[in-house]
């Protein structure tokens, strides 16, 4: 339609954290081609390495992944134009993911080297206020370098009542936790979840069943299947292997198409997607793609296209996937990125 806009942000890392970029890079999407335009940086920030968005307002959010971490947040303009809301600390070091709870008053944030979980309010514009609540998370893993404390990588609140699931890379842990939000505090439900030992749990992606997760192992190549109780627990189904390929492989980012028929794991080292069908008890690996790279960071899902942010081929890879066999296939050149480390659609602007 005319006036209309149909915009994706992409994250990545700046000189702070030895990267390329600038900060938060706009380009606009063609949803018949899937071709990505560059509109150029739109917002001047350190690393902002994860975004999200409001749920019913036009703001962003993003990590700044530094030693003195800290979360910013934007007014999405109708071109894709950032103008800035405010900046808070996350209370922890190297912030590395973020997420906005379903009913849009809370932002929580994941610190990575400082194994914690931050809570801030939002206002009913959806303005970040001071941090609530931050929650430290204690122990450490089998693998020295990269288990030798906690080390939260991801944050994934659930609707209703499903509890928020915080995912530890460095305790082999999934955390749950209800939010109360009169204090804006987390309270702990039940204990943890224990992953298999040396796993290095990264990401989670829920299926839109409500009962199915799925977990990738950064530091094992794996992918754990478990089902959601109605308790708020995590029941184990079983493991798979995140990629056929030898060689290291370092999964990071992973997702449930929306109809529930296909899960997508991003290997990096091998620099391969990963297509899985979900019709059995298990993941049952389809197709392993080349993506072009050897880094991808991340990926998105945006209709019938997936969005793979290589960050160290400084490009964002643009697939049409089948949406009966699920194989992505490259369309286009590569749009170049520097040091893009995620990709988030904002939707039709304007």
């Amino acid at each position: 339609m005319s006036g209309q806009v149909e915009v994706v942000h992409i994250g990545g890392y700046t000189a702070q954290s030895g990267g390329r970029g600038s900060g938060i890079v706009a380009a606009r999407r063609d949803p018949a081609t899937g071709a990505l335009t560059p509109l150029g940086t739109v917002a001047v920030t350190p690393s902002p390495s994860f975004l999200v968005r409001h749920p019913t307002h036009p703001v962003l959010y993003a990590v700044n992944e530094l030693t003195d971490g800290e979360i910013s947040a934007w007014r999405v303009g109708p071109d894709g134009s950032l103008d800035p809301l405010s900046s808070r600390s996350t209370g922890g070091a190297e912030p590395c993911h973020l997420a906005v709870l379903p009913d849009g008053g809370h932002l929580v944030a994941a610190n990575y080297g400082g194994g914690s979980v931050a809570v801030f309010p939002l206002d009913p514009q959806g303005v970040p206020g001071e941090r609530t609540d931050l929650v430290a998370h204690e122990g450490h893993g089998p693998d020295p370098e990269r288990q030798e404390r906690a080390h939260t990588h991801m944050v994934s609140p659930g609707p209703g009542r499903e509890p928020l699931l915080a995912v530890d890379l460095g305790t082999d842990s999934v955390y749950r936790y209800d939010l109360d939000a009169a204090s804006g505090r987390l309270v702990p439900r039940g204990p943890r979840i224990r992953t298999a030992p040396g796993t290095g749990p990264r990401h989670l992606a829920r299926h839109p069943d409500g009962r199915r997760c799925y977990l990738v192992g950064e530091l094992d190549a794996t992918v754990t299947a478990y089902e959601l109780t109605d308790d708020g627990a995590l029941r184990q189904r079983g493991r798979v292997e995140a990629s056929e390929r030898t060689g290291h492989v370092q999964p990071s980012e992973v997702a449930v198409t929306p109809d529930g028929r296909f899960l997508y794991v991003a290997n990096r080292g091998v620099g391969t997607i990963a297509v899985f069908a979900l019709g059995g008890v298990l993941p049952e690996l389809v197709a392993e793609v080349d993506t072009g790279g050897e880094w991808p960071r991340h990926f998105a899902l945006i209709g019938e296209h997936l969005y793979v942010a290589d960050e160290r081929a400084d490009m964002v890879r643009v697939f049409r996937r089948d949406t009966d066999s699920g194989i992505p296939a490259p369309v286009g050149e590569p749009v170049p990125v520097p040091s893009p480390t995620c990709v988030l659609p904002f939707g039709i602007l304007g």
